[in-house]
């Protein structure tokens, strides 16, 4: 018994606009990597936090927001600032903390404050 397949077509590799192939993934340039020392997304994520614990002396609910900058890296970092029952009462505080290309706070500002029920709304 048996059984007839399809005749299986070899793929054709991509080729550019004058025909010859596309460098491979290695040989591409690679993007500019991070300064040497530079700490990553997550070491900047928890320095954001624990550093504006110390001055703020409140414990920060989460990092709602991280983007690396020239020098360093900016973040968002939401704060309980006052507890209310029930929890959805509770006012929060975003905080903009920026750190430097080493990881330590350079500055911090509250930007916003809302009951932790709050839901943003579009354009508002």
């Amino acid at each position: 018994m048996t059984t007839s397949e399809p005749a299986r077509r070899r793929r054709r590799p991509p080729q550019g606009d004058d025909g010859e192939q596309p460098a491979s993934r290695s040989a591409r340039k690679a993007p500019a990597s991070r300064k040497r020392g530079a700490p990553g997304a997550a070491t900047a994520m928890r320095a954001a936090a624990e550093q504006l614990e110390q001055l703020l002396g409140r414990s920060p609910e989460s990092v709602s927001s991280l983007k690396p900058a020239d020098d360093g890296w900016v973040a968002v970092v939401e704060v309980v600032e006052l507890e209310r029952v029930p929890e959805t009462t509770s006012i929060m505080g975003s905080y903009r903390v920026e750190l430097d290309a080493s990881g330590d706070l350079v500055s911090y500002e509250r930007t916003r404050r809302y009951s932790r029920g709050t839901i943003d709304r579009p354009g508002g």
